[in-house]
């Protein structure tokens, strides 16, 4: 009889694996697809806005989802050598990726519906399924709808730039844990990385 294979505790489990890097595919998907489409005008640029919508949605779904998972199941705790400046620093960095996962695509869809535009282009994920506008946004009156639209805008481009500066720091703090530290830190999320000997 074969023996089931066991479940290293030290790293993230299969689900929050495939959610991490999902969301991140995703998310730098859809950085891509912003700044091609702000390249366009006229009709050219509505595919890749529809797209870009779709994979918003996608990741909001996807975010609460792995924030569920992550309530439901504690993550794998963070290496002796992690000093405390570093796990205040990752808990900061933790929050505020949940609020750019949840924030970005709520204000999307919040300046989306904030939009005669919607009426002509409604949200249809993937061009399958229809997606409801924000009811209450669609019935503003002309001139706060517009204030309303250029709210969420800002609110959506300051996110993007906060999603930026945490990518870059993400990144740059995992490959310092890796090849300065030489800690297990990275190995808690890249199964293919073999933890360093202890």
């Amino acid at each position: 009889m074969t023996a089931m294979p066991t479940i290293d505790p030290r790293r993230y489990n299969a689900v929050a694996m495939s959610l991490h890097w999902l969301i991140a595919a995703l998310i730098l998907t859809n950085i891509g697809l912003a700044w091609y489409f702000n390249t366009l005008t006229g009709l050219p640029k509505i595919p890749p806005i529809q797209l870009h919508k779709s994979i918003g949605i996608t990741v909001l779904i996807l975010s609460l989802l792995r924030l569920g998972w992550r309530l439901a199941v504690p993550p794998p705790p963070l290496p002796a050598s992690v000093t405390r400046r570093e796990r205040l620093a990752a808990g900061a960095a933790y929050v505020l990726f949940y609020v750019v996962m949840i924030g970005m695509p709520l204000s999307g869809w919040a300046l989306s519906s904030a939009s005669k535009v919607i009426q002509i282009y409604p949200i249809t994920l993937y061009g399958v399924v229809k997606w409801p506008a924000i009811a209450p946004l669609t019935q503003l009156p002309p001139p706060q709808m517009k204030a309303a639209h250029g709210v969420f805008v800002t609110t959506h481009e300051l996110l993007a730039k906060l999603a930026y500066a945490l990518i870059v720091l993400h990144v740059a703090a995992a490959l310092r844990h890796q090849f300065l530290k030489r800690d297990a830190v990275l190995s808690r999320m890249v199964p293919f990385i073999r933890r360093p000997a202890t």
